[in-house]
C-alpha cells in the first residue's frame, strides 16, 4: 500500500515537473530600425514581465510597410509619423490601452498631440529629431551656412565636398524649402522648379550620395558638408568636436519615429506594457545615451541638455526647430512622383 502511494506520488511530481517545464513565456514581437535600442532595456523588461521578446530590423519604412501588408505579425512597430498616418488610413492599428500606459505623463510638451495622431490614441513617440547640415567647422564658416541655408549645396566653394543623403524624400524637401515651397507640396511647376534646383546642385558641387556611410566618413572629415538626420549628427559630433550642426530658418523636416500597436498584434495586452516601460525614466535615458538620438521624455531631456548634461554642447540633440519645419504627410501619388525623379537625379550627378 505504502509503495503504491509513493508510485503515485512519483508520477504527480513528475506530471507537475512536465507542467512546469512546458509552460513558455510571452512573446513578444518587435519591430523597429536597427541600432535602436538602449543597451539594456529588452533585458530589463524580460525580467519584469517574465516574457521573451523578438526583435526584428527594418532598414525603412517602405519594407515595413509590405511585411505588414504581406500578413506578417507584430506587437510593436515603431515607423515615422507619415508611415503612421499610411498605416491609419489603411487601418492597420488599434488603439493604445491608455488605462495601461501611465507614464504619458512624462511626455515633453514638444512631442505630444501630434498632426498625424492629434489625442495620441495610436501612438507614442520613440525618438524625435530633424534632418539637417553636419559641417566641418574649420572649413565651412558658419555665416555661410546662416547666409544660404541648404543653398549651402549650390556654392561652388564647396564643389566635391559635399555628401547628399540618397533619399528622394530629403532630397526633394531640400530643395523644396530652400525655394520656400512645402515640402508636401502636390503642385507640379513647383516640384518641376525643385527637380531643376537638385539638377544644377549636381552640375555646381558634384555631391556623392550616400546612407549610413555618412556617419564614419563626416567623423573621419573626408567632406566638408553633409546632409544628415540630427541623431546621427549627435554621433558624429559627439566624436569629433570639429562637427557642427545647422538647420536652416527656410524650415526643414522634422520626424518622429512612435510606437504603434498592428490590429494583428498576438500580444497586445504585453505591447502596451512594453510602451509604458519604454517611457520610464531610466529607459528613456539608456536609450537617448547608446542611441543618441533624442528622448520623448521631458525629464530625460532636462538632464542630458543641462550644464552638465552628456549632450549639454552638442547642437544635434534638441535641435533648433522654426515656424516653416514640416512634418512629412503620406501621399502615395507625391512618393510615386519623387521616387521617379530621384532616380533621374542621381543618375545625372
Amino acid at each position: 500500500m505504502k509503495k503504491a502511494i509513493v508510485m503515485v506520488s512519483l508520477v504527480v511530481i513528475a506530471m507537475l515537473a512536465m507542467t512546469g517545464c512546458g509552460k513558455k513565456k510571452e512573446k513578444l514581437k518587435l519591430f523597429l530600425p536597427g541600432e535602436y535600442l538602449g543597451e539594456n532595456v529588452i533585458a530589463d523588461f524580460e525580467k519584469e514581465y517574465n516574457c521573451q521578446v523578438i526583435i526584428e530590423n527594418f532598414d525603412s519604412n517602405e519594407s515595413m510597410y509590405t511585411k505588414l501588408q504581406a500578413g506578417d505579425k507584430y506587437d510593436v512597430l515603431i515607423p515615422s509619423d507619415y508611415t503612421i498616418e499610411r498605416l491609419l488610413k489603411e487601418n492597420y492599428l488599434q488603439k493604445l490601452d491608455k488605462d495601461a500606459i501611465t507614464n504619458m505623463g512624462n511626455l515633453a510638451d514638444q512631442v505630444k498631440n501630434l498632426s498625424f495622431d492629434p489625442d495620441n490614441d495610436y501612438s507614442i513617440p520613440y525618438f524625435w529629431g530633424t534632418v539637417g547640415i553636419i559641417y566641418n567647422k574649420k572649413n565651412v564658416p558658419l555665416s555661410d551656412l546662416e547666409a544660404e541655408g541648404f543653398a549651402i549645396f549650390k556654392n561652388p566653394k564647396y564643389k566635391d565636398r559635399v555628401y547628399m543623403y540618397d533619399s528622394a524624400r530629403d532630397g526633394f524637401m531640400i530643395a523644396l524649402k530652400t525655394l520656400g515651397y512645402s515640402c508636401n507640396t502636390e503642385d507640379d511647376a513647383e516640384i518641376e522648379e525643385a527637380y531643376n534646383w537638385l539638377i544644377e546642385m549636381n552640375k555646381t558641387t558634384k555631391p556623392v550620395y550616400v546612407t549610413d556611410e555618412v556617419i564614419d566618413n563626416m567623423k573621419a572629415e573626408r567632406m566638408d558638408l553633409a546632409i544628415v538626420y540630427s541623431g546621427d549628427a549627435v554621433d558624429i559630433i559627439s566624436e569629433n568636436p570639429n562637427m557642427g550642426y545647422y538647420t536652416p530658418a527656410c524650415g526643414t523636416n522634422v520626424w518622429y519615429d512612435s510606437m504603434v500597436i498592428p490590429k494583428n498584434a498576438e500580444n497586445p495586452e504585453l505591447a502596451n506594457k512594453f510602451i509604458n516601460f519604454m517611457l520610464n525614466y531610466d529607459q528613456c535615458m539608456d536609450g537617448t545615451e547608446t542611441v543618441g538620438y533624442t528622448s520623448p521624455n521631458k525629464d530625460v531631456l532636462a538632464k542630458v541638455t543641462a550644464a552638465d548634461g552628456e549632450y549639454a554642447d552638442n547642437e544635434a540633440y534638441l535641435p533648433r526647430t522654426y515656424e516653416k519645419d514640416e512634418i512629412f504627410h503620406d501621399n502615395e501619388n507625391l512618393r510615386k512622383k519623387l521616387g521617379e525623379l530621384w532616380i533621374k537625379v542621381v543618375a545625372t550627378n
